[in-house]
């Protein structure tokens, strides 16, 4: 049935799918909702200290110890969704500490997360030859983002052996044999917005099932 191959309709349809594929999803968990200071960790001074922030970016280490877990992180802006944006551009490291323990393999490097909580102080540490001022936040909500999903997008693809109707023939009409139709679609890589894996708040703890 030629129509049902129509090319409107097949490019329809996958431009839909990848669309869908692609802007699933979109949640935001509440406990990180808000309104919070406009401080980023390079601008942290003890005027700020006891101050509320919101900062999040990539697990660059994590140490359990002394009844709290602390993880260095490398600071990105977030999203309209309050993910990690995925950037070379860092507003500075930052000190995450929430008390109990928290896994170092499953909280590993590499991993993004979003953090709010309280300027507790400056902590100094060495990176490479560099003395760093660490501000330490006193984490009371912490998320823990999935992992990224890359997916390959098909667009404007047309069924190879589409049978293309009564123009041009004889080369795409009507025949006793289908005849392949010129592709002219192309595939693309896209990363999937990661959902929160783990979603801390105070002693309540939410996990995802799919990690």
């Amino acid at each position: 049935m030629p129509l049902l191959n129509s090319l409107p309709l097949k490019s329809f349809a996958l431009s839909l799918t990848a669309a869908l594929a692609v802007s699933a999803c979109t949640t935001v968990p509440p406990q990180i909702e808000g309104t919070f200071s406009d401080i980023t960790p390079a601008r942290v001074d003890p005027a700020v200290f006891g101050r509320s922030v919101r900062w999040g970016g990539v697990i660059l280490s994590t140490e359990a110890k002394n009844g709290q877990t602390c993880m260095e992180i490398l600071s990105h802006n977030l999203d309209k969704y309050l993910r990690p944006k995925q950037e070379d551009y860092t507003a500075g490291r930052y000190i995450a500490c929430k008390p109990g323990f928290q896994d170092p393999m499953v909280f590993t490097a590499g991993r993004e997360v979003t953090t709010t909580g309280t300027i507790r102080n400056i902590e100094m540490r060495p990176v490479e030859d560099f003395n760093y001022r660490y501000p330490v936040l006193d984490v009371d909500n912490l998320v823990l983002w999935e992992k990224r999903r890359k997916v390959i997008v098909y667009r404007g693809f047309n069924d190879p052996m589409y049978y293309g109707g009564y123009w041009n023939y004889p080369y795409w009409g009507w025949g006793p044999y289908y005849r392949p139709f010129p592709n002219t679609g192309y595939a693309e890589e896209r990363t999937l917005r990661p959902d929160p894996s783990i979603v801390e708040s105070g002693d309540k703890v939410d996990r995802n099932s799919r990690e």
